[in-house]
């Protein structure tokens, strides 16, 4: 059994039925081997950083560990991008890629480069592999680690002839028998430090307790749990971007998003409480502006998997370290039932009026003009917020984070700590793989599309349900409105006139495109678009003055 078998195996053996990759002169044994095992589908992206986005998007969708295959060299570095966004946002992908051969590392050789190094700051651990009796065990705890714990990425870098030499049965059996010796069963003292009952106590005794989710809360599957917590201490949900989907867009105590583009109800809730309970959130700059002295007026409870995001972005008063899911287990033998009748009440008026001021873009008299509210607010409305969602970054991303509520879990894919342009597309093709016969959207902004709209022809190629929406305001919407705001107009290079022109483009692939000018358009088109099965490009026309305010953040910084 060659080593690029065992790299086979290894993968079914993780239960591995997808991967997405780009073949090479250093992988061609790996590709060779993929081809004749024929029981693991291999997607072919455009393009390298396509494949790591599209594992993402696979693992986000999925609760699985995403895989993505890279030659060395420039194949190598064009997953970087997609690694770091993956690490960003604590995604667990396994990236495989293949080196020149041992010899020949270091002597500057045809396509070679130390992607082992590269990744260091990147990646939750990473490895490079010259010895073929070190590829099984090695890839055997590439999954275990990216998988457990504060899940993320892992390199598992292999010199070519490594992939050629020949691994027997037994030494195989061996190599993996050593690698599940190295796992640790014992919890650390880290995971069961902290201080539960005064947690405990501090919710107990809050008059207007609010809950906010964060990624934390979304990859621990804890919907249920935040759900009767929600009810059981009488509370309303906020979230951060990454928190989406951890509490239902359409539950009654659903207050929307935090932060410098989040709701006025959400913000408002933040503002006014007297004790916030975190799941699962890292209290970045776009919630707290970099305030360590964040909310002044509350107590502040974290519960997180990682004790290094404790009192690390804010000084919290009481923290619990171990998994949100696991975490929420037995919190009513410190808290008895609540009920904060006149709080939620409040809370609950102004959701209304945050919801009341977009539904006024629907109402007779409002004009026929396209914005970014209406827009997210009619997807909204069509998909009822079942649909998977991946957006680029920009604008309409906070446009549809702000607008959108999604109503199940893993079905709202960002790039929310890097913040990828490019993203979106290549993680629908992941999400599409990964939840065969469900509607893929993709969200994306003419500056965002043309990063990576070459992915257009994996859509075509694969025949994937994945539909492109374009916010084609002819600029980079967000940079342009920063360039209002602090640079008295002066206007550069964030304009884009004079196309391309995205319909053409789709329709050149093969992918049905359509363009909208007005709210009837694209009420029609958007609800026929919805109901087929195949793909679509559909491009909105904006005007590029359509701005994103902010809505009440507690505080702000230079973006804001």
């Amino acid at each position: 059994m060659t080593g690029a078998e065992n790299v086979i195996r290894c993968l079914h053996e993780q239960g591995v039925d997808t991967v997405f990759g780009y073949p090479g002169a250093t992988n061609l044994a790996l590709y060779d081997a993929l081809c004749r095992d024929r029981g693991i589908r291999h997607v072919l992206t455009a393009h390298e950083q396509g494949a790591a986005h599209a594992a993402d998007g696979y693992a986000r969708a999925s609760g699985r560990i995403g895989v993505c295959m890279a030659t060395s060299g420039p194949g190598a570095t064009n997953l970087v991008t997609g690694i770091a966004t993956a690490m960003m946002d604590s995604v667990p992908v396994v990236a495989i890629t293949c080196n020149v051969a041992v010899d020949s590392i270091g002597k500057d050789s045809f396509q070679e480069v130390d992607i082992f190094g590269i990744t260091l700051p990147i990646t939750k651990h990473n490895f490079l592999v010259k010895d073929v009796h070190e590829l099984p065990g090695t890839l055997t705890r590439a999954f275990r680690i990216a998988g457990s714990g504060r899940k993320g990425p892992v390199l598992v870098d292999i010199a070519k002839d490594v992939t050629q030499a020949e691994l027997s049965e037994e030494e195989y059996t061996a190599a993996c028998r050593r690698a599940y010796g190295h796992a640790d069963k014992k919890k650390s003292a880290q995971q069961e430090s902290g201080d539960a009952k005064k947690l405990w106590e501090i919710v107990a005794s809050a008059e207007r307790p609010v809950i906010l989710t964060g990624g934390g809360a979304v990859a621990a599957g804890a919907e249920e749990e935040i759900a009767a917590l929600a009810d059981f201490l009488d509370a309303p949900v906020c979230e951060t971007l990454m928190g989406k989907s951890a509490y239902p867009g359409s539950g009654c105590r659903y207050l929307g998003m935090v932060g410098q583009h989040g709701t006025k109800a959400a913000n408002t809730a933040l503002r006014e409480s007297d004790c916030v309970l975190a799941l699962g959130v890292r209290f970045s700059e776009r919630v707290t502006g970099g305030n360590m002295e964040w909310l002044p007026n509350a107590k502040i409870c974290q519960i997180d998997l990682d004790a290094a995001e404790v009192n690390k972005n804010v000084h919290v008063d009481a923290w619990i370290l171990g998994d949100v899911k696991e975490s929420l287990a037995g919190y009513q033998s410190y808290v008895s039932k609540k009920d904060h009748g006149e709080w939620m009440k409040r809370m609950c008026e102004l959701r209304e009026q945050d919801r009341a001021e977009g539904l006024r873009l629907f109402e007779p008299g409002s004009g026929n003009e396209l914005s970014g509210t209406y827009l997210a607010m009619l997807i909204d409305r069509i998909t009822a917020g079942n649909a998977i969602l991946s957006t680029d970054v920009g604008q309409h991303q906070m446009w549809m984070a702000r607008n959108y509520c999604v109503t199940k879990p893993h079905r709202f894919l960002t790039s929310g700590g890097l913040g990828t342009m490019g993203y979106g597309l290549p993680a629908a093709i992941g999400a599409a793989f990964a939840c065969p016969g469900e509607k893929v959207i993709n969200i994306t902004g003419d500056g965002c599309f043309r990063m990576n709209m070459n992915e257009l022809t994996t859509v075509a190629r694969y025949g994937l349900p994945v539909i492109d929406i374009v916010f084609d305001n002819h600029a980079l919407g967000l940079v342009h409105q920063w360039q209002h705001m602090f640079c008295d107009d002066r206007f550069y290079e964030t304009e884009l006139p004079g196309g391309p022109d995205y319909v053409r483009i789709a329709e050149a692939v093969g992918i049905p495109g359509y363009r909208v000018r007005t709210k009837a358009e694209a009420e029609e088109v958007f609800r026929d678009v919805f109901t087929r099965k195949g793909p679509a490009v559909i491009v909105c026309e904006l005007r590029t003055e359509d701005s994103l305010w902010t809505s009440g953040a507690i505080v702000g910084n230079t973006e804001s």
